[in-house]
């Protein structure tokens, strides 16, 4: 018989698997299956990060300021406060020029590139202007104090956002309540809306001229407050130079009836 005959007969035969190569003793039992390895322990899932500090807000500038019982301490606690961004692009922070006792402040809006340098406020050409006005009513920063309504330099000379003075703000009050003046005088829009938020919004040029009254947090009785223009507008537009000689002139006349004494 040859090999394909043999083939086919092993087909018919039912066989259809070939043999092995030793031989196969049915007998024993067939070797247990191996034991599966144990499944790898599930990953540790990674920690939930601890959510971010939320920026200070105008309630924790009050609360900081409020702590503050002293202008040294205010100035120490303004330089270290980090909850307003414009401290991170100025160079250093303008807290205040003048006397600590006077019975006038000053309160311009935020400080240029001169003041962010020097670190006192109006010291560029407005703040030279201002000089020769307080003098023209026998004034001079020996005897007043000024102040910013935003300490820091917006870059660019911006105007500060109502966000940032409404963060700096309570800081301004304190300083008011801890110099603790017989009069406040605003000069320009921003420190005018500022100081008196329910006026305001009626602009500068309708606010000018007439004294106002300022409620300051912490002091038991408002403040008499005259809105003027800023002096870096009288320098663009020197036709408004007579009505602010006009405030000047009011602003002398309250001088002379508080005497310039402390009350």
């Amino acid at each position: 018989m040859d090999m394909l005959e043999a083939l086919r007969l092993q087909l018919e035969w039912g066989v259809d698997e070939a043999l092995l190569d030793a031989p196969q003793d049915r007998r024993v039992s067939a070797p247990a299956p191996p034991t599966p390895l144990p499944a790898a322990p599930p990953a540790p899932r990674p920690a939930a990060k601890a959510p971010a500090p939320m920026p200070a807000g105008p309630a924790e500038a009050a609360r900081l300021a409020a702590t503050c019982q002293s202008l040294d301490e205010l100035r120490e606690a303004m330089d270290s406060f980090t909850g307003c961004a414009l401290r991170d692009t100025a160079t250093q922070l303008v807290f205040a020029d003048g006397a600590d006792d006077a019975r006038l402040v000053i309160i311009g809006e935020a400080p240029g590139a001169e003041e962010d340098r020097a670190g006192r406020p109006f010291v560029g050409a407005a703040g030279q202007l201002l000089d020769r006005m307080l003098g023209s009513i026998g004034l001079d920063r020996t005897k007043i104090r000024i102040i910013n309504t935003v300490p820091w330099r917006p870059p660019g000379n911006r105007n500060p956002t109502e966000a940032e003075i409404a963060l700096c703000l309570p800081f301004l009050h304190r300083q008011i309540t801890l110099i603790h003046p017989a009069a406040l005088v605003t000069l320009g829009a921003i420190a005018t809306k500022a100081l008196l938020p329910e006026q305001g919004a009626s602009g500068i040029r309708r606010l000018r001229g007439t004294w106002r009254e300022a409620h300051i947090t912490g002091l038991d009785a408002p403040l008499p407050c005259l809105p003027s223009y800023h002096p870096a507008y009288l320098l663009r537009t020197p036709m408004a130079k007579s009505e602010s000689w006009l405030d000047l002139l009011q602003l002398r006349e309250r001088l002379e009836l508080m005497i310039f004494t402390k009350s």
